[in-house]
């Protein structure tokens, strides 16, 4: 658990900040989609679902990435 919250901690490579981002950003839309006050398609509603899974994951992992020391 230590070296999991060590990990989390460290710096992280521009490559996974990126990703992290991105998968934030996924996340959020998704969010919005799924909690739209309106009717939406059942078939957005569940790709929003996916969509938020994949998002969340993506950034999990990336934070985990640390930069190589030299």
């Amino acid at each position: 658990m230590k070296e999991l919250m060590k990990r989390a901690k460290s710096p992280t490579p521009h490559f996974f900040v990126r990703l992290r981002n991105i998968g934030l950003a996924l996340t959020s839309i998704s969010a919005v989609i799924m909690a739209a006050p309106i009717a939406l398609p059942a078939l957005l509603v569940s790709i929003a679902g996916y969509t938020a899974v994949a998002g969340g994951i993506a950034s999990a992992v990336s934070q985990l990435g640390i930069k190589k020391e030299e």
